[in-house]
């Protein structure tokens, strides 16, 4: 059995800045036994969001606006349900897989 390795103390940060620099240096693994560690839910927390422009034909915006008045939700909501579902699948298939793996880097 291997003996429990000493972990050092974590330090006092004066700014959101100054820890960021120091865990971006650090090996966190020196201050922090993560066999111990617990998946953290955060119920509140919302995804970042950004604003996109995107052109679309006038006929497809017709016919989504159409599908979002049937399922009594806005256009624009059903949009980004479709465009999630789209994606998961793609990488499901293994499609874009690469590209998603970059992005969680």
């Amino acid at each position: 059995m291997r003996s429990a390795k000493k972990l050092k103390t974590v330090p006092v940060f004066k700014s959101d800045d100054e820890e960021r620099d120091f865990w971006a240096q650090a090996d966190s693994t020196e201050y922090i036994d993560w066999t111990k560690a617990e998946r953290a839910v955060l119920p509140d927390l919302k995804p970042s969001l950004r604003t996109i422009s995107l052109r679309l034909p006038v006929t497809m915006i017709a016919r989504l606006k159409l599908l979002a008045n049937q399922r009594d939700v806005p256009y624009q909501s059903l949009l980004k349900i479709f465009l999630a579902e789209r994606l998961e699948k793609e990488i499901a298939k293994g499609r874009g897989a690469r590209g998603a793996a970059r992005l969680k880097q």
